[in-house]
């Protein structure tokens, strides 16, 4: 009999919850404090991802870029939506703090606009790496708030962190797919 990826996955999700040290009760309340906070920082970064995104959409060349920007888009309004789930589940209401990394991320991305020409497949490029640079801050955003939430035993919040967890990681891949299938070489020709 062989076992599904989803009995292996929830097999390794059960070893680790299991591996989660205990926490003292007041160790524990500065813990999720300081997860609650973190909730305000990619709160705002995702509220100026959505910005960011729709000027990205506006300027890129090739179709199946503008599609892929649209579909993260999309994918980021949900993310919010878990987020403000989060929050509740944290006995918080959503609120917002400044997030500097992602504001120098996306000052980066726009200078990029600048520095390319539009309707080339140069700027694509550009592009491609400045939303990848988004993808690789939300992943690690993610992917560690979800790990802190298990050593809260937070198993519902750090479930929905992993749901967005999954989809940066994936948005990630598409774009790697889209500049190396096509997008650098035609960047090259031109």
């Amino acid at each position: 009999m062989t076992t599904s990826k989803k009995e292996t996955d929830d097999k390794a999700a059960a070893t680790q919850e299991k591996k989660v040290p205990k926490l003292k009760a007041e160790d524990k309340g500065k813990l999720q404090e300081f997860l609650a906070d973190a909730f305000k920082d990619i709160y705002y970064a995702e509220n100026e991802i959505l910005k960011g995104l729709k000027k990205m959409e506006a300027a890129v060349t090739s179709k199946e870029l503008k599609s892929s920007i649209g579909k993260h888009y999309i994918q980021t309004e949900g993310q919010l939506k878990r987020l403000e789930e989060a929050f509740k589940l944290l006995g918080e209401k959503p609120a917002r703090k400044k997030c500097d990394a992602i504001d120098g991320i996306l000052k980066e991305s726009e200078s990029v606009l600048e520095d390319t020409e539009a309707g080339t497949m140069v700027r694509d490029v550009a592009i491609i790496i400045a939303s990848q640079k988004v993808e690789h801050y939300e992943i690690a955003t993610y992917g560690s708030l979800s790990e802190l939430a298990k050593t809260l035993e937070l198993y519902e919040v750090s479930q929905l962190l992993e749901t967005s967890l999954h989809e940066e990681k994936s948005a990630d891949l598409s774009l790697t797919d889209l500049a190396i299938s096509y997008v650098n070489k035609e960047a090259k020709a031109e």
